[in-house]
């Protein structure tokens, strides 16, 4: 008998149930092919239950989640609460009090996918960013002065502890020597600038990296890094960075590896629980038509089962997602899959099946 796992669903809002579906459904088809056990908790949080309760994140709940193996996250974000809402008061609120302080967002394109990077391929777009994810301009140090009037005055501080940065290098260490690929790690800042922030991180990441000799380093400011992740993808392997750098580049590492409906991430908590989800937000738009891509949140399945140490299944998953979109797939877009959210899910299921 193999081990049992808990895992706390959030499907969410907009097409957020309808991708949280379809990554179950192949977790499931992972699970029994390999013999371990997924136990699901769903929990009613988002924009819906907000609208009618007046609460995001009770204290009760959230102990709740804390108690799990792993986080399952549709997607957060209704068009009738205003932005900021749901994502301070639940997004971030997970992240902070679960301490997940890595955000792992792998950026690979497929075969089959479209990149709009001219004469790039699978080959040259296959690297790892690595977030920080509790402190920075996240943290919600600042105020606001004389709201309203002309002499208003805003700030917004980044927080950089010299613990909480040094721990995040410390697992881009671990991560870029086990994913044994070029072994070469990116320190992404901006240290003729943001002299007093990055001056402890690039001091923290040359002193870690003395424990490292098998890792190469080097470091880009982040408008290099943007440009380079453009024209010349290929050059990274993993990329370590602050709170709002990795917010800004993963997106454009998402466009590059074919769009949000293929890219996922997961909030990690080395020692705790930790969170998974697609990148892309709620597309109310697409609600209930059966048109949106569930792929990265069966990616995110997969990320995942690899973290809970079901290696092999992740693996079965990701294999079975490159099979549908080369095979099956006619594009990763929404509404123009050539196929229905189900039936991609279907498919993906049925080669782990195979």
């Amino acid at each position: 008998m193999g081990k049992s796992y808990k895992i706390a669903v959030i499907p969410g809002d907009g097409t957020g149930p309808e991708v949280i579906a379809e990554g179950i459904k192949v977790l499931d088809a992972a699970s029994a092919k390999f013999g371990f056990t997924l136990e699901y908790t769903n929990y009613d949080l988002g924009g819906k239950h907000y609208k009618a309760t007046g609460e995001i994140l009770d204290d009760e709940t959230l102990e709740k989640l804390k108690k799990a193996d792993a986080i399952f996250l549709g997607a957060i974000g209704h068009p009738d609460v205003k932005p900021g809402i749901l994502e301070k008061g639940l997004l971030l609120k997970l992240r902070f009090s679960c301490d997940q302080y890595i955000n792992l967002r792998p950026v690979r394109l497929y075969e089959g996918v479209n990149t709009p990077l001219k004469d790039k391929g699978p080959d040259d777009i296959d690297f790892t960013v690595i977030r920080e994810n509790t402190e920075g301009l996240y943290a919600g140090a600042g105020g606001v002065l004389k709201y309203g009037t002309p002499d208003e005055v805003a700030i917004q501080e980044s927080i950089n502890t010299r613990k909480g940065v040094e721990r995040c290098i410390r697992f881009a260490f671990e991560y870029t020597r086990q994913r044994n690929k070029h072994k070469k790690l990116t320190l992404c800042g901006k240290t003729n600038v943001l002299t007093y922030a990055f001056d402890l991180w690039e001091r923290t990441f040359n002193e870690v990296a003395g424990e490292y000799p098998d890792i190469q380093t080097d470091y880009a400011h982040v408008d290099a890094i943007c440009m380079w992740m453009v024209k010349n993808p290929e050059w990274f392997d993993v990329i370590v960075t602050d709170n709002m750098f990795g917010d800004i580049i993963t997106d454009l590492g998402a466009m590059i590896q074919g769009g949000m409906g293929v890219a996922a991430g997961g909030n990690i908590n080395p020692e705790g629980v930790s969170m998974f989800e697609p990148i892309g937000g709620s597309a109310p738009k697409y609600t209930g038509k059966g048109v949106i891509n569930p792929i990265a949140a069966i990616m995110a399945g997969s990320l995942m089962l690899a973290h809970i140490g079901e290696q092999a299944g992740a693996k079965a998953i990701e294999d079975a997602v490159m099979k549908t979109i080369k095979n099956d797939m006619k594009s990763v877009e929404a509404g123009k899959m050539g196929m229905s959210t189900t039936q991609v899910g279907d498919c993906v299921a049925s080669y782990i099946n195979d």
